[in-house]
Protein backbone atom coordinates (compact mmCIF):
# COMPACT_ATOMS: atom_id res chain seq x y z
CA UNK A 1 0.00 0.00 0.00
CA UNK A 2 1.42 3.48 -0.99
CA UNK A 3 -0.22 7.06 0.17
CA UNK A 4 0.50 10.03 -1.95
CA UNK A 5 1.28 12.57 0.22
CA UNK A 6 0.45 16.56 -1.33
CA UNK A 7 2.94 19.30 0.01
CA UNK A 8 4.14 22.45 -0.87
CA UNK A 9 6.79 22.50 -2.99
CA UNK A 10 9.26 22.21 -5.06
CA UNK A 11 11.85 20.07 -3.21
CA UNK A 12 13.68 21.49 -0.43
CA UNK A 13 10.54 23.55 1.07
CA UNK A 14 9.90 23.43 5.02
CA UNK A 15 6.45 21.86 4.15
CA UNK A 16 8.66 18.72 2.39
CA UNK A 17 10.69 18.10 5.29
CA UNK A 18 7.51 17.90 7.50
CA UNK A 19 6.43 15.73 4.92
CA UNK A 20 9.19 13.25 4.86
CA UNK A 21 8.99 13.35 8.81
CA UNK A 22 5.67 11.93 8.44
CA UNK A 23 6.06 9.45 5.56
CA UNK A 24 9.07 7.97 7.84
CA UNK A 25 6.20 7.92 10.64
CA UNK A 26 3.65 6.47 8.55
CA UNK A 27 6.61 3.47 7.70
CA UNK A 28 7.79 2.47 10.77
CA UNK A 29 4.18 3.04 12.96
CA UNK A 30 2.19 1.86 10.51
CA UNK A 31 4.08 0.12 7.45
CA UNK A 32 2.91 2.39 5.12
CA UNK A 33 5.15 3.57 2.21
CA UNK A 34 4.32 6.96 0.89
CA UNK A 35 4.94 9.20 -2.35
CA UNK A 36 5.65 13.17 -2.09
CA UNK A 37 3.78 15.21 -4.48
CA UNK A 38 5.04 18.68 -4.65
CA UNK A 39 2.27 21.45 -5.46
CA UNK A 40 2.55 24.65 -6.25
CA UNK A 41 0.00 26.33 -3.89
CA UNK A 42 -1.42 25.55 -0.45
CA UNK A 43 -4.84 25.99 -1.60
CA UNK A 44 -3.69 23.64 -4.50
CA UNK A 45 -2.23 21.25 -1.93
CA UNK A 46 -5.47 20.85 -0.33
CA UNK A 47 -7.56 20.85 -3.44
CA UNK A 48 -5.60 18.49 -4.57
CA UNK A 49 -6.72 16.20 -1.66
CA UNK A 50 -10.27 17.06 -2.20
CA UNK A 51 -10.01 15.81 -5.85
CA UNK A 52 -9.08 12.29 -5.01
CA UNK A 53 -5.44 12.44 -6.58
CA UNK A 54 -4.17 12.26 -3.51
CA UNK A 55 -4.33 10.73 0.01
CA UNK A 56 -3.28 13.29 2.33
CA UNK A 57 -1.90 16.44 2.34
CA UNK A 58 0.84 18.43 4.65
CA UNK A 59 0.09 22.11 4.88
CA UNK A 60 1.73 25.15 7.11
CA UNK A 61 -0.79 26.03 9.71
CA UNK A 62 0.90 28.36 12.23
CA UNK A 63 4.74 30.29 12.71
CA UNK A 64 5.70 31.01 15.97
CA UNK A 65 6.55 34.48 14.76
CA UNK A 66 4.16 35.55 12.38
CA UNK A 67 1.11 33.66 13.59
CA UNK A 68 -1.50 31.69 11.26
CA UNK A 69 -0.82 30.85 7.41
CA UNK A 70 -4.52 32.24 6.34
CA UNK A 71 -4.59 30.46 3.32
CA UNK A 72 -4.60 27.19 5.06
CA UNK A 73 -7.43 28.45 7.71
CA UNK A 74 -9.50 29.95 4.55
CA UNK A 75 -9.28 26.87 2.24
CA UNK A 76 -10.43 24.59 4.54
CA UNK A 77 -13.02 26.74 5.45
CA UNK A 78 -13.90 26.85 2.06
CA UNK A 79 -13.49 23.17 1.02
CA UNK A 80 -15.66 20.27 2.40
CA UNK A 81 -14.87 16.72 3.55
CA UNK A 82 -11.65 17.40 4.77
CA UNK A 83 -10.09 16.20 8.84
CA UNK A 84 -6.76 17.21 10.38
CA UNK A 85 -5.62 13.75 11.84
CA UNK A 86 -2.22 14.70 12.71
CA UNK A 87 -0.19 17.79 13.38
CA UNK A 88 3.89 18.25 13.37
CA UNK A 89 6.06 21.28 14.63
CA UNK A 90 9.19 21.13 13.39
CA UNK A 91 12.03 24.00 13.75
CA UNK A 92 12.53 26.66 11.20
CA UNK A 93 16.00 27.67 10.20
CA UNK A 94 16.35 30.63 7.54
CA UNK A 95 19.54 31.13 5.78
CA UNK A 96 20.41 34.07 3.19
CA UNK A 97 21.12 31.94 -0.63
CA UNK A 98 23.46 33.97 -3.45
CA UNK A 99 25.71 34.02 -5.71
CA UNK A 100 26.95 37.22 -4.93
CA UNK A 101 30.47 38.19 -3.88
CA UNK A 102 29.54 39.74 -0.73
CA UNK A 103 26.14 39.78 1.18
CA UNK A 104 26.49 43.94 0.15
CA UNK A 105 26.46 42.96 -3.88
CA UNK A 106 22.27 41.75 -2.82
CA UNK A 107 20.11 43.92 -3.96
CA UNK A 108 16.96 41.40 -4.47
CA UNK A 109 15.68 39.09 -2.10
CA UNK A 110 12.57 36.38 -3.19
CA UNK A 111 11.38 34.08 -1.20
CA UNK A 112 7.69 33.07 0.47
CA UNK A 113 6.03 36.06 2.49
CA UNK A 114 6.22 33.96 5.70
CA UNK A 115 9.96 33.29 5.76
CA UNK A 116 10.45 37.20 4.64
CA UNK A 117 8.82 38.41 7.76
CA UNK A 118 10.25 35.69 9.68
CA UNK A 119 14.09 37.47 9.05
CA UNK A 120 12.76 41.30 8.81
CA UNK A 121 14.80 42.49 11.53
CA UNK A 122 17.80 41.06 10.19
CA UNK A 123 17.56 42.07 7.06
CA UNK A 124 16.35 45.13 7.93
CA UNK A 125 19.74 45.67 10.15
CA UNK A 126 21.86 44.18 7.21
CA UNK A 127 20.11 44.57 3.82
CA UNK A 128 18.57 47.60 4.34
CA UNK A 129 18.46 48.39 0.63
CA UNK A 130 17.40 44.92 -1.35
CA UNK A 131 14.28 44.91 -2.68
CA UNK A 132 11.89 42.15 -0.97
CA UNK A 133 9.71 39.98 -3.25
CA UNK A 134 7.76 37.18 -2.25
CA UNK A 135 7.43 33.96 -3.90
CA UNK A 136 4.70 30.76 -3.68
CA UNK A 137 7.70 29.00 -1.75
CA UNK A 138 10.74 29.59 -0.69
CA UNK A 139 12.22 27.03 -2.71
CA UNK A 140 10.49 28.57 -5.89
CA UNK A 141 12.49 31.50 -5.13
CA UNK A 142 16.06 29.48 -5.93
CA UNK A 143 15.32 29.91 -9.77
CA UNK A 144 16.31 33.66 -9.69
CA UNK A 145 19.76 32.76 -8.04
CA UNK A 146 21.53 31.36 -11.23
CA UNK A 147 21.22 33.83 -13.76
CA UNK A 148 21.14 37.37 -11.18
CA UNK A 149 24.43 37.72 -8.96
CA UNK A 150 22.54 40.86 -7.07
CA UNK A 151 19.71 38.50 -6.07
CA UNK A 152 19.65 36.76 -2.45
CA UNK A 153 17.20 34.22 -1.36
CA UNK A 154 15.72 32.81 1.59
CA UNK A 155 15.58 28.95 2.05
CA UNK A 156 16.72 25.81 4.30
CA UNK A 157 19.89 24.31 4.01
CA UNK A 158 18.61 21.18 2.82
CA UNK A 159 17.33 23.67 -0.65
CA UNK A 160 20.99 24.91 -0.74
CA UNK A 161 21.80 21.36 -0.97
CA UNK A 162 19.80 19.96 -3.33
CA UNK A 163 20.25 22.94 -5.85
CA UNK A 164 24.14 23.00 -5.49
CA UNK A 165 23.34 26.74 -3.97
CA UNK A 166 25.63 28.82 -1.60
CA UNK A 167 24.76 29.74 2.18
CA UNK A 168 26.25 33.27 2.59
CA UNK A 169 24.62 33.65 6.00
CA UNK A 170 23.12 30.75 8.47
CA UNK A 171 20.13 30.85 10.36
CA UNK A 172 18.86 34.77 10.07
CA UNK A 173 15.69 34.08 12.06
CA UNK A 174 14.93 37.47 14.24
CA UNK A 175 14.17 34.42 16.56
CA UNK A 176 16.09 32.13 17.49
CA UNK A 177 12.90 29.15 18.36
CA UNK A 178 11.62 30.16 15.13
CA UNK A 179 9.40 27.03 14.81
CA UNK A 180 5.96 26.05 12.58
CA UNK A 181 3.33 23.58 12.98
CA UNK A 182 1.85 21.60 10.00
CA UNK A 183 -1.35 19.76 9.55
CA UNK A 184 -2.06 16.57 8.42
CA UNK A 185 -5.23 16.67 6.46
CA UNK A 186 -7.15 13.40 5.16
CA UNK A 187 -10.61 12.95 3.98
CA UNK A 188 -11.53 10.48 6.50
CA UNK A 189 -13.07 11.53 9.66
CA UNK A 190 -10.78 11.13 12.71
CA UNK A 191 -11.67 11.53 16.28
CA UNK A 192 -9.16 10.76 18.74
CA UNK A 193 -6.96 13.48 20.13
CA UNK A 194 -5.93 16.13 22.54
CA UNK A 195 -6.49 18.79 20.25
CA UNK A 196 -9.42 20.20 18.58
CA UNK A 197 -9.74 22.91 16.15
CA UNK A 198 -13.26 24.14 14.66
CA UNK A 199 -14.60 27.21 13.21
CA UNK A 200 -17.99 29.23 13.06
CA UNK A 201 -20.15 32.20 12.10
CA UNK A 202 -22.33 33.87 13.03
CA UNK A 203 -26.25 35.21 11.41
CA UNK A 204 -24.96 38.23 12.02
CA UNK A 205 -21.74 40.31 13.61
CA UNK A 206 -23.91 42.14 16.50
CA UNK A 207 -22.61 43.16 19.83
CA UNK A 208 -21.71 40.41 22.44
CA UNK A 209 -22.71 37.80 19.83
CA UNK A 210 -18.84 35.99 20.19
CA UNK A 211 -19.51 35.89 24.48
CA UNK A 212 -22.05 32.91 24.00
CA UNK A 213 -19.84 30.12 22.55
CA UNK A 214 -16.57 31.37 24.79
CA UNK A 215 -19.06 31.19 27.97
CA UNK A 216 -20.17 27.73 26.51
CA UNK A 217 -16.85 26.67 27.19
CA UNK A 218 -16.01 28.21 30.43
CA UNK A 219 -18.92 27.03 32.15
CA UNK A 220 -17.80 23.46 31.03
CA UNK A 221 -14.28 24.25 31.92
CA UNK A 222 -12.98 23.66 28.40
CA UNK A 223 -8.80 25.39 27.93
CA UNK A 224 -9.10 26.92 24.46
CA UNK A 225 -5.78 27.63 23.38
CA UNK A 226 -6.06 30.02 20.60
CA UNK A 227 -9.04 32.11 19.22
CA UNK A 228 -8.77 34.63 16.03
CA UNK A 229 -10.76 35.71 13.13
CA UNK A 230 -10.90 35.98 9.76
CA UNK A 231 -13.29 37.76 7.41
CA UNK A 232 -16.32 36.00 5.55
CA UNK A 233 -14.85 38.26 2.75
CA UNK A 234 -18.68 38.85 1.95
CA UNK A 235 -18.75 42.33 3.54
CA UNK A 236 -16.36 44.41 5.25
CA UNK A 237 -16.69 43.87 8.96
CA UNK A 238 -18.12 40.14 8.75
CA UNK A 239 -16.08 37.78 10.62
CA UNK A 240 -16.28 34.34 11.30
CA UNK A 241 -13.52 32.13 13.90
CA UNK A 242 -11.36 29.67 14.66
CA UNK A 243 -10.89 28.62 17.77
CA UNK A 244 -8.78 25.69 19.06
CA UNK A 245 -8.83 23.92 22.11
CA UNK A 246 -8.01 20.87 24.55
CA UNK A 247 -9.97 18.17 24.27
CA UNK A 248 -11.47 14.87 22.74
CA UNK A 249 -14.80 14.94 20.33
CA UNK A 250 -15.65 11.47 21.81
CA UNK A 251 -15.71 12.86 25.37
CA UNK A 252 -19.44 13.59 26.85
CA UNK A 253 -18.25 17.36 27.78
CA UNK A 254 -16.87 17.96 24.45
CA UNK A 255 -20.00 16.75 22.73
CA UNK A 256 -21.98 18.47 24.82
CA UNK A 257 -20.54 22.05 24.35
CA UNK A 258 -20.33 21.45 20.59
CA UNK A 259 -23.98 20.41 20.62
CA UNK A 260 -24.64 23.88 22.43
CA UNK A 261 -22.53 26.30 20.42
CA UNK A 262 -24.37 24.46 16.80
CA UNK A 263 -27.47 26.62 18.50
CA UNK A 264 -25.85 29.77 18.72
CA UNK A 265 -23.80 30.00 15.44
CA UNK A 266 -25.21 29.82 12.24
CA UNK A 267 -22.10 27.77 10.70
CA UNK A 268 -20.01 25.25 12.78
CA UNK A 269 -17.41 23.06 11.12
CA UNK A 270 -15.23 20.79 13.18
CA UNK A 271 -11.78 20.96 11.14
CA UNK A 272 -9.93 18.03 12.98
CA UNK A 273 -9.30 16.37 16.35
CA UNK A 274 -5.65 15.48 16.49
CA UNK A 275 -2.37 14.56 18.48
CA UNK A 276 0.57 17.27 17.75
CA UNK A 277 4.06 15.55 17.31
CA UNK A 278 7.21 18.20 17.95
CA UNK A 279 10.70 17.67 16.46
CA UNK A 280 13.63 18.89 17.58
CA UNK A 281 16.49 19.82 15.69
CA UNK A 282 18.31 16.66 16.28
CA UNK A 283 15.68 15.03 14.43
CA UNK A 284 15.00 17.47 11.57
CA UNK A 285 18.54 16.90 10.42
CA UNK A 286 18.36 14.05 9.15
CA UNK A 287 16.66 15.23 6.20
Amino acid sequence: MTKIIAHLGPKGTYSEVATLFYAQHLQQKMGIKSELLPIPSISQTLRTLVDGKADIAVVPVENSIEGTVAMTLDTLWELKGLHIQQAITIPIVHNLLSKATTISDIQTIYSHPQALAQCQKWLENNLPQAILIPSNSTTEALHHLNNEPSVGAIASSRAAHLYDLPIKKENINDYPDNCTRFWIVRREPHEDGNNISLGFAFQANTPGVLVKPLQIFADKQINLTKIESRPTKRSLGEYLFFVDLAGDTSGETIQSALQELAKVTKVLKVLGNYDIIKIDHQEISQF
